[in-house]
């Protein structure tokens, strides 16, 4: 995956929008953040619960980084290099999911299986 793949396939998630944080791009749903995008190092920061962020580092530590962690949220870096798309969106739905309204992710979920594990606020 490149950067550029990367920003296609977030625009198949609703209501995205983009924030330049110097380095970074912020990603956010109705004002909350879900994702960064670090175009220098070709990585992106995603939300996850912590059970998924130890159980996708210790699977595949040569993939996927420890963020840091945020209350009951563990966030995940992702090299962008060493995934493909199909994955990626997958990942990327699910922090989408965790922070978008309800109405909003039962909205997508309607027409996109992806995700449907996740619970949100």
């Amino acid at each position: 995956m490149s950067v550029d793949e990367f920003l296609e396939l977030l625009k198949e998630l609703p209501e995205v929008q983009q924030g330049h944080g110097g380095e970074w791009v912020a990603l956010r749903v109705h004002g909350k953040g879900f994702g960064y995008l670090w175009e220098a190092t070709e990585t992106v920061g995603l939300k996850a619960t912590i059970e998924e962020q130890i159980a996708l580092v210790s699977e595949r530590p040569e993939v996927f980084e420890v963020q840091f962690t945020a209350g009951r949220f563990g966030w995940v870096v992702v090299h962008l290099d060493r995934i493909d798309a199909e994955e990626l969106f997958e990942l990327m739905a699910e922090a989408w999911c965790l922070t978008a309204p309800r109405q909003l992710v039962d909205d997508f979920e309607a027409t996109h299986p992806i995700g449907q594990k996740v619970q949100a606020p």
